[in-house]
């Protein structure tokens, strides 16, 4: 199965709560304001509960506890609040994926760490939005979760990845496209913006191939998090080029930071993203 073909049945098998998809054609209207935002967001419940969790949590870590929609979105921002429902009703529309063939909380581990790491380094070079890289990790490997509906058997033999084979030359042998490429595609055919799909696209180029910063620090906090939740399989940085953190001026000691900043962040805030947190909170 071609991975146009994947594509196409799997945003009609895969579908966007009808609050994000209203939410990004009030985005798109230069007309919309904060209320309609606002009134949107009020009108799904569960949308409106997970507002206020994020804006709560520590992905923020805000003074003073916030209580109102209205609150949260200016406080947050109005884009990043659009950036954060979606990463809801992305993870919403895959939260029925049966975790027999993969390991789901593992899988939603990566993910946050991934998410948590683009953030915590879109914030130190001072990208704008960095909600928007945050969703961008979080999202990266959506692609995994299609093929395990899909094509289930292909996705067990793709997680016999090792210290000789890579995840992403384990999917191109086993599927001929990496689950980043089925992810940066299927988000396109939602009509999400590219400025989330173009970093996950480039995941596995060469950090030489581009000298574009987001898809440096995607690049970057992707092999950081496959190795940091895969401790049993590949030693602390053995995904690490020099290339990765050189050429966004950051040093060992500050990818060591990264990591204990966001693997403590992440014990809270997969509970947000992870359909079937198995957490408290």
């Amino acid at each position: 199965m071609y991975i146009d073909e994947i594509v196409t049945k799997a945003s009609d098998l895969f579908v966007l709560p009808d609050s994000v998809t209203r939410l990004k054609a009030c985005m798109d209207d230069e007309a919309s304001s904060i209320d309609d935002v606002g009134d949107i967001i009020a009108f799904d419940p569960s949308l409106a509960t997970q507002l206020l969790r994020v804006a709560n949590s520590a992905l923020y870590r805000f003074p003073n506890k916030i209580d109102t929609i209205t609150k949260a979105i200016q406080v947050v921002g109005t884009r990043s609040t659009y950036d954060l429902a979606l990463a809801y009703g992305v993870t919403q529309a895959f939260s029925d994926v049966d975790g027999q063939q993969i390991d789901l909380d593992k899988f939603w581990e990566q993910s946050v760490s991934c998410g948590l790491l683009a953030k915590y380094f879109s914030d130190l070079r001072h990208i704008r939005e960095p909600e928007r890289m945050f969703v961008a990790g979080l999202l990266h490997n959506i692609g995994e979760l299609v093929v395990v509906s899909m094509l289930p058997e292909a996705a067990a033999r793709c997680q016999a990845f090792n210290t000789r084979v890579s995840p992403v030359q384990l999917q191109q042998s086993v599927l001929g496209f990496s689950y980043t490429s089925l992810s940066a595609q299927l988000i396109d055919k939602w009509g999400i913006p590219s400025s989330i799909s173009a970093p996950i696209e480039s995941i596995h180029d060469e950090p030489e191939q581009t000298d574009d910063e987001e898809k440096k620090i995607l690049q970057l906090s992707y092999a950081l998090a496959l190795d940091n939740v895969n401790p049993e399989i590949y030693p602390s940085y053995h995904h690490l080029k020099p290339a990765l953190h050189e050429s966004l001026s950051l040093k060992r000691e500050d990818l060591e930071d990264a990591l204990d900043i966001t693997n403590l962040q992440c014990i809270s805030v997969i509970s947000l993203f992870n359909p079937n947190a198995f957490m408290l909170y």
